[in-house]
């Protein structure tokens, strides 16, 4: 007699984090490169159009890397960090800690450190947030809350980018707790403790090749000219 197949833990869908800011800046930029650099091509004599398409092939995928990519995935397993160039998958056991000071930074168990490009911090917005927060305890000096007010306000006093950290350190506590109630249950059934994944880097060939070939065609272009 088989015994019943345990059934499989439920999956979540990514939570996702990323600069509204730094999008709207990237396609603004890009319709700005493109207007430009076409109509170079288009209306430029000699080497012009050739340099306008290697500048192209050279700040396109810039913009793109630097703008539009950025962006955090979490779920209740692990985390994904997609920066400009290269993509960080771990899981939450892996993660030492989260802070933002003048940039976002994730530190792994093993000492390695990545910034998280997708929560720009903004001192501009801290401040206001400080302020905001001031006030309230001014207004309120011994801590008196209205029975009608919103528990959930102290939280929109965040500045986005250290709501989005509180945001990701709650989910790695969860993690870790979650993980260390598997490994007694583990050790209590003398069965071996599940593994987790380890730090896993891809990087972006396909936006660091084109960047590369045209900085090089445009040296080239620009030494010959």
């Amino acid at each position: 007699m088989t015994s019943p197949t345990p059934p499989a833990e439920p999956t979540y869908a990514d939570r996702t984090f990323r600069s509204p800011a730094g999008i709207v800046g990237g396609v603004l930029l890009l319709l700005l490169v493109c207007w430009i650099g076409g109509d170079a091509v288009f209306r430029g004599h000699g080497w012009v159009p050739w340099l306008a398409l290697a500048g192209l092939l050279t700040a396109v995928p810039l913009v793109v890397a630097f703008t539009l990519r950025p962006v955090v995935y979490a779920n209740e397993q692990r985390i994904r960090i997609r920066n400009p160039f290269r993509t960080i998958t771990m899981p939450w056991t892996e993660v030492a800690d989260l802070r933002a000071g003048y940039s976002s930074e994730l530190f792994t168990e093993g000492g390695a450190k990545f910034q998280l490009w997708a929560v720009p911090v903004s001192l501009r917005q801290r401040k206001k947030a400080a302020r905001q927060q001031s006030r309230q305890s001014l207004d309120d000096p011994y801590g008196r809350t209205s029975v009608h007010a919103d528990v959930r306000d102290s939280q929109s006093r965040l500045a986005t980018a250290d709501q989005t950290m509180a945001d990701l350190r709650e989910l790695v506590e969860r993690a870790k707790a979650g993980a260390s109630s598997k490994a007694s249950a583990a050790s209590e059934a003398k069965a071996p403790a599940p593994s987790e994944a380890s730090v896993s880097v891809r990087w972006a060939y396909e936006l660091i090749a084109p960047a590369v070939v045209g900085a090089v065609l445009l040296v080239v272009l620009l030494a010959i000219g």
